[in-house]
Formats: structure tokens, C-alpha cells, sequence
């Protein structure tokens, strides 16, 4: 009978479990077979590509390899057994993953060092693709299942981008005319997805409005009432891929705001798709995120509850809610990130690599702002006075 860390490594750290890498790790750099420099993943072609020759690759993939959805409940039985059984091997992983390491590049033998949960980069000395060995197969990390591919290029970025400035409301006139000058970097973030069908019960009350008449002379007027019924009831729904971001630190307002991703185009992970490109692994426990997903399941239930309450008003006094059949997928999204400065403060900008969309940070005139009030304010004025003189 195998022990619970020999299992544990079968799942986490076997390439021919789903989720695991398709090459186990083993190559950091990915060598052109024409002329021996670094392929690069090409977003046009969809395939590696030298940069240097133009040869050409097909991403790896196994013929039976596809994106499944794994079971939430038995990974996190898996983790807790294998951390309790290793604690010195946990205090290695947080060492070795989430602190600082050192990368011998295998191109110029050159030390790169990795900070934080980057996990691949370019080599600073030689500009070779690097990626941390194993980071994404470590035998204490939950495995990546699929990836989404880059699809729009950095030159179609940069015209949206020109776009997304002339469309700010309220912007200096200076950055409209010079625009949000930086250098777009492509990055895989790391996602959770979760699935879950959820059994709900609530209780409220449903409120119906009715009009009186009150008062008396000129004091008499209509007002609106309400109503109030007792309401309640259970019902089933499913939430499928609610998605969840796996890294720190980012704003949360603006990585929402990518949203929606096109999910059933990522295709089964491999580091090849990584060629050329940032990526960060995880630092939301899996765990931890399905807490952050309960709050947008939640959040929907709730909707769904006042919908089913129905009437004019509602008011809800409990939702219970149990979550059944839960499992996840662990995905990298594409995403261009740019740092601009403007009058020497940073502003950050997000791109979703797939679709287009630009969310970001951008500055505001209070000139522009202070006279578009001043405006509405002389029109109320302007209006009050008419309406007077008419009466």
C-alpha cells in the first residue's frame, strides 16, 4: 500500500496525470532545431517560432491530452496529508518557491536570480527564455491544468491603447496629446475556476407598492406604500468556471473588469506556451480561493433570491446555501501589463491578451472637472429661474 506522500507525488509531480506539464519541466530553454536559438512562442502563428531564423514548431501536445475538471475536496486531502507528513519539505517549498532563488542559465552559465513567485523570465545577461525548473510540477504545488494563450499582438495593443486615452472623460489635455507612453510586458497570471452545484434556502418578504391619498387643500398629495408578505423557498443552481485570480497584489477592480474570458479556448498546459513570456505561479492556496469564489457565487444567490421574492421591494433575512460536487481548474491567462508615469506619478494598465479590453489607471483634469459642476450648476440655476418666471 503506498503511503500518502508517495501518492501525494504520484498526483502533484507525475507528467501523465492531468495537469502536469506534457515535458515534466526538463527544458527551461527550448532550442530552435535549425539553428540553435531560443524558440519563442508566436502569437500570430500560434506556434514556437525563432525569432533569429523563422522555423517554425508546433506546441507539443499529446493527441489524448485535454482540460478536466479536478476534485476540489480530494486535492486539499491530498495537500494536508502530504504538508502534515513533511513539514521540513513545506519550509523548503515556501524557501524555494515564494522567497528568492538562484537559476543558472543553461544558455551562458550566467545566475539568474527569481523573486517572489516569477517563474519565468528572460535571462538578463544573454536574453535567453528561462523558466524555474519543476515550478509548475513541484511535487507540493497544485499542478497547472490548462492555459489560455496569448492571441492579440503588442502592436494591436498599442492601438487600443492610443484609443482607450482619446475615450478618457475629464483627462489632461497634455495626456490625451502624448498618451500613455511604456512598454507592454506579457504575463501569465494564475487563476482558479471552480464549478459547484449549490442547494439554497431563503427567507424574506415580498413588498407591493400601493398609491394613497393624503392631506387635505394644497397640502394633498399621493403617496406610495408598501405592502409587506412573508416570502420563502429552496431551489437548486449550478455556477460553472466562477473565476478566481491566484495572485497577490494585483487590483482587483481592473482584473475583474478583463472579464469574461473565453475559458474553452484554453488548451492543456505545457511550458512550450510559456516560451518568451512572464509567469507567476500561485500564492492564493486553492483553498483560499474557493473562499474568494463563494463570494461571487454568494452574490449571485443573492440576485436569484430577490428575483424569486419577486414584488415591488424585497427583503431577505436568511439565505442558506450548501455547495455540492465541487472541483477546479488551475489555469494561466494571458494579460499585458505597462507601468507609464505621468508628471512623475505611476499608473498601471491591464490588457487582456485575448479579447482586447484595456482597464487601467489614468489621470484626472479637476480643471476639466471643476468646470463641467460650475456648467451644471449655472443650467439648474438657469432652469430654476425659467420655471419661476413661467409661473
Amino acid at each position: 500500500m503506498e503511503s500518502p506522500e508517495s501518492e501525494m507525488q504520484e498526483v502533484l509531480g507525475r507528467s501523465d496525470v492531468v495537469g502536469a506539464t506534457t515535458d515534466e519541466g526538463k527544458g527551461r530553454i527550448f532550442p530552435c532545431e535549425s539553428c540553435g536559438a531560443d524558440f519563442e512562442f508566436n502569437i500570430g502563428q500560434q506556434k514556437l517560432k525563432c525569432p533569429y531564423c523563422g522555423f517554425e514548431k508546433d506546441v507539443e501536445l499529446t493527441t489524448d491530452s485535454e482540460v478536466v475538471e479536478q476534485d476540489f475536496h480530494a486535492m486539499l486531502e491530498r495537500i494536508v496529508e502530504f504538508r502534515e507528513l513533511d513539514e521540513e519539505a513545506k519550509a523548503t517549498e515556501a524557501e524555494g518557491v515564494t522567497g528568492c532563488s538562484e537559476v543558472r542559465c543553461d544558455s551562458c552559465s550566467g545566475v539568474v536570480v527569481f523573486s517572489g513567485t516569477l517563474t519565468s523570465t528572460d535571462c538578463p545577461y544573454c536574453g535567453s527564455p528561462i523558466q524555474r525548473e519543476n515550478v509548475h510540477t513541484a511535487t507540493k504545488r497544485v499542478p497547472v491544468d490548462g492555459v489560455l494563450p496569448f492571441l492579440v499582438e503588442r502592436s494591436t495593443v498599442q492601438g487600443k491603447l492610443k484609443e482607450w486615452v482619446k475615450s478618457r472623460w475629464f483627462a489632461p489635455g497634455d495626456f490625451k496629446k502624448r498618451g500613455a507612453q511604456g512598454k507592454f510586458n506579457g504575463v501569465y497570471l494564475p487563476y482558479w475556476t471552480f464549478d459547484s452545484l449549490t442547494f439554497n434556502v431563503y427567507s424574506g418578504e415580498r413588498g407591493e407598492n400601493y398609491t394613497v391619498r393624503v392631506g387635505t387643500g394644497k397640502n394633498k398629495r399621493t403617496e406610495t406604500r408598501t405592502r409587506w408578505y412573508p416570502a420563502s423557498g429552496r431551489f437548486q443552481r449550478f455556477f460553472d468556471d466562477v473565476l478566481v485570480v491566484a495572485s497577490q497584489g494585483l487590483p482587483e477592480n481592473y482584473i475583474i473588469a478583463l472579464e469574461p474570458w473565453p475559458l474553452t479556448q484554453c488548451v492543456p498546459f505545457t511550458q512550450q506556451y510559456l516560451a518568451g513570456y512572464l509567469a507567476r505561479t500561485y500564492d492564493i492556496e486553492l483553498d483560499r480561493g474557493f473562499e474568494n469564489g463563494k463570494k461571487r457565487i454568494d452574490a449571485e444567490i443573492l440576485s436569484d433570491v430577490r428575483g424569486r421574492i419577486g414584488g415591488d421591494k424585497q427583503r431577505v433575512h436568511s439565505v442558506k446555501s450548501r455547495y455540492d460536487a465541487v472541483t477546479y481548474k488551475h489555469l494561466l491567462l494571458p494579460v499585458y501589463l505597462m507601468t507609464y508615469r505621468f508628471k512623475n506619478k505611476p499608473y498601471q494598465i491591464f490588457v487582456n491578451a485575448v479579447t482586447g479590453e484595456i482597464q487601467g489607471q489614468r489621470p484626472y483634469s479637476w480643471v476639466k472637472i471643476l468646470m463641467a459642476v460650475l456648467t451644471g450648476v449655472a443650467a439648474v440655476v438657469a432652469a430654476v429661474v425659467i420655471f419661476n418666471s413661467a409661473n
